[in-house]
């Protein structure tokens, strides 16, 4: 069955468009836009993206089977779909904790997804991404974007990516609500920690709002969706998101 994909020539946000129209709409209703005027990222930040150059879009899930507690299992779903998307597209990807998409040292997806939970359980989310497909120039402060066609040197037609794309968080998102198995989501979760950005030794990270920089390595993420650092005395701390800067 075809996902259900309605595109905009331009709007204000997907994920405002989604919010919007979330009762409405099917599970894995999609909302995508060549230009967006209002698109947001983390920490209400702006998103840069030429008109038509890359994917920005918001996917609407109403999973019925994933527990409020168990919520990061969509950032899993969707951080793993991404990696496995680009990496068909040539593209060797991390995913920098909790959930951007990395190319090296760049940035080339930002992820911001809102959940709303009733009671234990997790009655919907809006996954909005954004993804730097064709644009080669930036012109905002961003520090560190790049893009798949620099990268690949290739040209992509975003409509086709985007099919192509959803399809494969679709794939994993379904497994992961259609009544999972243990073995799968244990999977799962071992593919996103394996694949994070600076997985391997100790790097300089910044507790925050602005306190010590200091070394450590990745230790894990916790059942809260923690990341655990341990430093070089040995020292171990869990952090939540805005807890904690990459110093990169």
């Amino acid at each position: 069955m075809a996902n259900m994909i309605n595109w905009f020539e331009t709007i204000d946000s997907t994920n405002s468009e989604a919010i919007r129209r979330f009762i409405q709409c099917d599970d894995f209703t999609v909302f995508a836009a060549k230009f967006q005027t209002g698109g947001r990222g983390q920490k209400g930040s702006k998103w840069e993206s030429a008109p038509g150059e890359n994917l920005t879009f918001s996917i609407i899930l109403k999973p019925k089977n994933i527990k409020a507690q168990d919520q990061f299992i969509i950032a899993q779903v969707v951080t793993v779909g991404l990696k496995r998307y680009l990496k068909e597209r040539g593209v060797e990807s991390t995913i920098k904790w909790p959930n951007d998409i990395y190319v090296g040292e760049k940035k080339v997806c930002g992820i911001l997804i809102e959940n709303f939970v009733s009671g234990d359980t997790l009655s919907g989310s809006i996954v909005g991404i954004g993804l730097n497909v064709n644009q080669t120039l930036f012109k905002s402060d961003a520090p560190n974007p790049v893009s798949m066609s620099m990268i690949t040197s290739e040209v992509f037609d975003i409509k086709k990516e985007l099919e192509f794309l959803s399809n494969v968080i679709k794939e994993l998102y379904e497994s992961a609500d259609s009544s999972p198995s243990l073995s799968f989501l244990k999977k799962l979760e071992m593919e996103y920690l394996g694949s994070l950005y600076r997985r391997e030794g100790f790097h300089l990270y910044q507790e925050m709002p602005e306190g010590e920089v200091f070394k450590a390595r990745i230790s894990g993420i916790d059942s809260s969706a923690c990341l655990i650092l341990e430093r070089e005395d040995g020292g171990v701390k869990r952090y939540s998101f805005k807890e904690i800067k990459y110093i990169i």
